[in-house]
């Protein structure tokens, strides 16, 4: 079960939410030195102690991420702002 599950709808087309997840994706990335990669349409992201995905369909956008023990103390924080820079992007 993943610590932080976040779902948003969206209403942009294939390609403007695919752009709109690899922009939350580079702020992750910056932000917690993430390497993000696409796997089969969903954008995976990880470091020691982080694993996530942002899985991005028709209407909604979904960011699911396991944090290890250390991150685990910040969840509320990170999951604050990971939700902040989903709804800037998808337009939520």
């Amino acid at each position: 079960m993943a610590d932080i599950d976040i779902t948003l709808q969206h209403h942009l087309s294939p390609a403007q939410a695919r752009a709109a997840a690899q922009q939350v994706a580079d702020r992750l990335a910056e932000s917690y030195d993430l390497t993000c990669r696409w796997e089969d349409g969903v954008l995976r992201f990880e470091r020691s102690g982080v694993q996530g995905s942002l899985t991005v369909r028709e209407t909604e956008a979904q960011v699911q991420i396991a944090l290890g023990m250390l991150f685990s103390a910040f969840a509320e924080p990170i999951r604050e702002k990971v939700q902040a820079s989903m709804q800037k992007v998808f337009g939520a």
